[in-house]
């Protein structure tokens, strides 16, 4: 259960990140409703980071926790933010994945 709360955390991460991104591009209260938003994703995902790491290592949780945040923010980016999405961007990219899943396998 910890895993699937550390996931959910993670994706909140991207939530947080892209709520900024599209905060960035307006004004008024149309920037207001994206800041509350991202204050909203920030909170559910510190608390279930938390909730996580009374079950995980807390140095695991913590890289998982930011690798699915780097992961989806630069997948939001390329996909909403249309972002460049040339050869090592996506190279390192994918070296991200298998790490986290690396840390993934290695854990108890």
């Amino acid at each position: 259960m910890s895993w699937i709360l550390l996931i959910i955390a993670g994706l909140f991460e991207v939530g947080f990140a892209a709520c900024l991104g599209k905060a960035k591009e307006t004004t008024g209260n149309t920037s207001l409703f994206w800041y509350l938003g991202f204050l909203i994703c920030l909170s559910i995902s510190m608390i279930l980071l938390v909730k996580a790491t009374k079950e995980l290592p807390i140095g695991t949780a913590y890289a998982v926790w930011t690798g699915i945040g780097a992961v989806g923010s630069v997948l939001v980016g390329i996909i909403v933010f249309k972002e460049p999405a040339y050869f090592w961007r996506i190279f390192f990219l994918t070296t991200l994945i298998l790490s986290l899943v690396g840390l993934k396998m290695v854990s108890k």
